[in-house]
Formats: C-alpha cells, structure tokens, sequence
C-alpha cells in the first residue's frame, strides 16, 4: 500500500453465493448460529481437535479444510495493494516492516513523501481463521513550490482491523477473506484525520496452477476529503497477479483504483505497480516494488521495499 490506508465499507458481501457457503462441519449441527463452536465440537468427535482453517467451506467441498499452513513458508499482505486472502494462524505472530518513496508533481508543485517502517502486526487469535491486525505509518513529507520548500514528519492515525478467512479455494470458487477495519484518530496533526474511520474489505484470491495466482480485492471507503475535510465514500477496486519464478523468488503485477463518492475535490485515481519477493527463509521474506500513476490525480510514482517476519 501507499501510505494512506484505505478504510472499506462493503454493504452486501457477495450475496449470489451465499446459498453455496456452509459453515464449518454445519451439517452436523441445526443451530447454524455457533458456526465456529459447531466445528470444534465436530473435530472433537472425530478425534482431531484442531482449529477449522476457515469459517465457511463451499458446499460441494465439506471436507475441504484451507486455511493457514505453518508448513509452508508465509504469505504477506505486502508488498502489493491486494491484501494475501489467507490468515496467519492461531498463536502465530507476523511483522510486516517497509519504506515507500512517493513523488508526484503538478508542474508547479512537488510533493516527496516517505513512510518509514510501515510496521503492520497481524496476530491469530481464538481460531485458525481469525487473525488481529495493528499498523501505523511513521511519515516525512516535503512540498516543494515557487516560493520554496516545506517539510513535516509525524505519524499516521493508528490502524486497526481483524481478518476472517472465510472459504478455502475449491475448484474455480475463491479461497476468500474479509476485513473489518478502521482508523482511529491518533496521528499528528498533519496527517490525522481527526475522527474515526471505519470500513470492511474483501479479498478473493485463485491458484491457477503451480506457478501463477491471482486475486483482487473491493472496498468502500470513509475517508476525508483533504480539500475541505468533509467525509466521502469511496470505492478501491485492485488484481493482482503473481509469479512463482523459483522455489525462494517470486513477482507479481497489479492494477489498482480509487474512486470517490460525492467527494468535494477528491478524483479518481488510477496505479499499476509491480515487485519481486524473495524468501530468506519459509519465516522470513523480503521485497521490493515500483509502480506508476496512470492518470494526472494520481501520484507520479512510487518505489518501495519491505520485510516480513513470521513467528509461529
């Protein structure tokens, strides 16, 4: 991501296809509302109390489990826009570091921003597809005009948000996740937005084969309009696609766009980016990125790089 979180709202949660989700083990049980108690009961039974990888199944695949796997090396959130459509697991730590150069200039005026650290923890709590999240941006901004340069430096408003893995990949249905997250006003008073912002975000992501995979990403919004500060709506739409290139090194290439609602000043923007990661080992990754604006509200372009740490 740049260094402006984008908050999602998503209204209805792909409803056609919600008549072929069953919850975990469900069929077992007719009190569809403990989904998750259900399953874990249902494991018991069977002899194997584990923790369901994911809190749906697709209804043709009930045994079809998904989810994280420590036995595999881990999947990041960076460094693309498209959030990984899989949870870290129970009892499992990860920390997502990253600096990202950004410049964009409109013939008059120039903006350099640099977000340092790009800490994000995300920490899997009470069930394999339940995960916490928790970042803030550190940030160094320089405007330059005609009348000279400016600099400021603070943080972003902290970031806060769980993840949900909700189906495993069957066949052409998607492995799937969900977002709930927010904002909360606790930034310097340059980069604050001054109120909390809500919003919910849902990934879904496909393996075509050994080598290539695909996902995307759609969400609505709350942000604050930075022309007259006024709160809007807007829609972020991505897809990503990735690379395996060798067992340790991997790429991927990805679209995406913001596009406001009923916003005073705010216009649609529009990136392409891509990265290449490497994998120090299956716990530790490293990475890097460039992308470009596609059109004149977008930013010029933007550079990065970034670790991510897996602690079982």
């Amino acid at each position: 991501m740049l260094t402006r979180f984008q908050i999602a709202i998503l209204p209805m949660l792909i409803a056609a296809g919600n008549s072929s989700l069953i919850a975990q083990d469900a069929a077992e049980f007719s009190d569809l509302v403990s989904w998750s108690d259900a399953s874990r009961v249902a494991e018991i039974v069977r002899g194997n109390d584990s923790s369901p990888g994911t809190l749906f199944r697709w209804s043709n695949s009930p045994a079809l489990t998904g989810g994280p796997d420590l036995n595999e090396p881990l999947v990041t959130d960076r460094p693309d826009f498209t959030e990984a459509s899989s949870t870290v697991g129970q009892g499992v730590a990860q920390i997502e570091f990253g600096w990202t150069y950004t410049y964009d200039s409109d013939g008059t005026t120039s903006v350099r921003n640099h977000s340092f650290g790009e800490p994000l923890l995300r920490y899997g709590i009470l069930e394999n597809w339940l995960e916490f999240r928790l970042a803030v941006f550190p940030v160094n901004q320089r405007t330059n005009t005609a009348g000279g340069s400016a600099s400021t430096s603070g943080t972003e408003d902290i970031y806060l948000g769980f993840k949900l893995g909700l189906t495993p990949q069957d066949g052409v249905l998607p492995e799937m996740s969900m977002i709930p997250q927010m904002t909360v006003p606790t930034g310097s008073s340059s980069f604050s937005s001054n109120r909390t912002l809500p919003g919910l975000n849902l990934i879904y992501a496909w393996d075509l084969n050994e080598d290539i995979s695909t996902a995307g990403s759609t969400q609505f919004n709350q942000s604050v309009d930075e022309g007259t500060g006024r709160t809007y709506t807007e829609w972020a739409q991505s897809w990503t696609i990735a690379y395996t290139l060798t067992d340790e090194l991997g790429a991927y290439t990805e679209w995406y766009g913001l596009f406001p609602t009923s916003a005073d000043t705010a216009q649609t923007e529009h990136y392409f980016n891509g990265g290449f990661t490497y994998l120090l080992s299956d716990d530790v990754q490293f990475d890097i990125r460039a992308g470009v604006g596609l059109n004149d509200a977008a930013a010029d372009y933007f550079i990065g790089t970034g670790l991510s740490i897996r602690f079982p």
